[in-house]
Formats: C-alpha cells, structure tokens, sequence
C-alpha cells in the first residue's frame, strides 16, 4: 500500500494539471474561428418602360334640379339609367357608380330655392372607344363628363419588367464605383423595391353639343412612363 500512495498521487497531480490547462485556454476547447466581416456596396436603380395607353376610364354623371327633394332625385334617377344604359351600349365596362348626392340650393337669404341631385359613374374602355363612350354618355343625356383616365391594361407586367431595369442600373452604378474606388463587384446580397411611381392622368374635354353629324369626341394616347425604383447591395472584394 505505501508503495502505490505516490503513484495514486502522481496521477491525481497529472489530472488537476490538465483540468487546469483548460481552464487557462478556453479557446482551445471551444474551437471557435473567426472571419472578417462581409464588406458591400449599396446603390439605388431606377428603371423606365416607356408604353402607349390602351385603355380608357371616363366619369359621366347627371345633375338635375327641382322644387323638391323627391322630384330631384327621381328625375335624376330616369336620366342616369338611360346614360348606363348608353355606356355599355357604348363598349363601357366596369361600370361603377362613384357619387349620388343630393343637396338644397339656397338664395342670400337662405331660404331654399331648388333641390340638386348629382349621380356619376366610371366606365373603362379600349382606347379606341373611348371618344365614342364619351360622346354615347352626353347624347343619353350626360350633363357632366371628366377624364378620361390612360393606363395599361397590363400595367403589372410592365411595372415588373421596370423593376429587372432598376437591378440592372443598381449594378451599374455599383460597377461604376468599384471602377473609382478599385474594389470588384460580386452578387446580390439584399435588395429592397422602392415604390413605383403613378402616371400623370391626361384628360379630354366632352362636348357637351354632340349631335348627329357632329365629329366623335378625340382621344390622343399619347405615351406613359412605368417607373420602378430599388435599393440593392451588392457584394465586394
């Protein structure tokens, strides 16, 4: 037994000085690495898909007035089913009705002289169509007219292909700064849309005089832009 004593004691000095030894690094159990933290650029791209409109919407609407409430709006009432009617005679689609109202007219000393009633509806059609919706409305007796409204009937389409031009410029504008600053270009790492941006409305006047041998109403498309804007990063090295 006195022989082992120093051997068992040995050992447990061997033990505890290896325990110790990993107290002391840490990082040695761990076996953790580290690499440089990623570097990138960031650059906004805009894209551009110029387009001609192939739809139209118009508002057409009926005002009439009348010693009574009642008599407004029913008289009101006749007059607007014959201009739906005449809309989609016309090719107009999506009707929808956008306002009724109806409201005293008043004199200086305000006592009520006449009562109004007010009813709109839009209506869409082709391109081609749409002067001859216009002068349909005002012929069935349409006293108020505005728009019409261009757009693409495949603005969605349109606004995505904006967008693949937006990336496209994001990268080089990124190029572009790698070449100033020495650095390279490599992938996408985030991108972010920015919001696209709404055409301005054109607009064409009724006449309000359309009669038989009158000239249908002009429609002049013209063009629109579908503007699409993003912020990418993009890798370096």
């Amino acid at each position: 037994m006195r022989r082992l004593l120093p051997i068992l004691l040995a050992a447990v000095a061997l033990l505890a000085a290896a325990a110790f030894s990993g107290v002391g690094r840490p990082e040695a159990a761990r076996g953790e690495t580290t690499t440089p933290q990623s570097r990138s650029v960031t650059t906004l791209g805009h894209g551009t898909v110029t387009t001609v409109p192939d739809v139209g919407t118009i508002d057409a609407g009926v005002q009439t007035e009348a010693k009574t409430a009642a008599a407004a709006i029913a008289d009101n009432a006749r007059r607007m089913e014959r201009v739906i009617a005449a809309l989609k005679g016309a090719g107009g689609e999506k009707l929808q009705t956008q306002q009724v109202s109806l409201y005293p007219r008043t004199d200086n000393r305000q006592h009520i002289t006449a009562y109004v009633a007010t009813n709109s509806v839009t209506a869409t059609t082709a391109i081609a169509k749409v002067g001859a919706l216009v002068d349909a409305a005002v012929k069935a007796g349409a006293n108020a007219v505005e728009g019409p409204t261009l757009e693409r009937s495949d603005r969605e389409a349109l606004y995505r292909e904006a967008l693949q031009k937006a990336v496209a410029d994001a990268r080089l504008k990124a190029e572009a700064l790698a070449k100033g600053g020495a650095f390279g270009v490599c992938q996408v790492v985030a991108v972010v849309e920015q919001g696209a941006s709404q055409p301005e409305f054109a607009f064409a006047p009724a006449n309000a005089a359309v009669g038989k041998d009158s000239a249908p109403t002009p429609i002049e498309p013209g063009t629109q832009d579908i503007e699409a804007s993003v912020s990418v990063s993009f890798e370096i090295a």
